[in-house]
């Protein structure tokens, strides 16, 4: 996996910009999510190269979409730590929170991070309607990233609270979004958001193509979102 990530890094145009370390963690967090992987449902894909780069090399293409040096970023459902963890390993400046609703996920994405001997990294377990409530989560990450197969208007109700006024969420989507996308422009636009861009890459080593979708948060989030998650599924915006 180590060399595969390293070779995919260099495509991405992430040599000489990441830790030299990065490329061996990375291989190590694949390697413990394998292992974990048969006790625990974390992940679907169970072949190491594509671990290696459906998961770390394509959320590694986010180092691309932003300038994460010294921001704060919250991974809303972050189920098996993508894409923060490898996030967080590529750029250590990066002050990361990683929420998902299992408890057993979460604490075992705490004993990953203690394994890799990652700083400033926080999981939590907590539901995302319910923890945007909470002061100093509210309107306070420079970044939200949500890699969930969820509709867009979801998302966005369940991550855009968390972002301050100036900051972003990276919704990580396929590219047959478009449709998806403006069916929540309405959405986007009440939760004080504005699309600043899609940007479409290659995972390296494969013709795979995804696309990161980059809201920029313009306003604060009215009071009342996100609502309960029962209204959010029933009622999308």
């Amino acid at each position: 996996m180590k060399d595969i990530i390293s070779t995919g890094l260099t495509e991405l145009g992430l040599a000489g910009r990441v830790p030299d370390i990065a490329a061996h963690q990375l291989a190590e967090y694949g390697r413990l999510l394998l292992e974990k992987n048969q006790a625990m449902n974390l992940t679907a894909i169970r072949d190491e190269d594509k671990v290696a780069r459906l998961h770390m090399l394509d959320c590694a293409a986010l180092l691309n979409m932003a300038d994460f040096e010294g921001k704060t970023l919250i991974d809303v459902g972050t189920g098996a730590g993508f894409p923060g963890l490898p996030l967080k390993i590529l750029c250590p400046s990066l002050s990361v929170t990683l929420l998902d609703s299992l408890g057993k996920r979460v604490n075992w994405l705490g004993e990953v991070a203690e394994q890799l001997e990652l700083q400033d990294i926080t999981p939590i377990h907590a539901r995302a309607e319910e923890q945007a409530l909470v002061k100093g989560f509210r309107d306070c990450f420079d970044f939200a990233t949500a890699r969930a197969v969820a509709d867009l208007r979801l998302l966005c109700e369940l991550c855009l609270p968390y972002v301050k006024v100036g900051g972003a969420f990276l919704a990580m989507k396929s590219v047959d979004s478009g449709e998806e996308l403006e069916h929540a422009a309405h959405c986007i636009k009440l939760l004080g958001g504005r699309v600043e861009e899609c940007r479409d890459y290659t995972v390296p080593g494969t013709d795979i193509v995804h696309r990161v979708v980059i809201i920029r948060k313009v306003a604060p989030t009215l009071k009342g979102y996100p609502r309960k998650w029962a209204k959010i599924q029933k009622e999308p915006l």
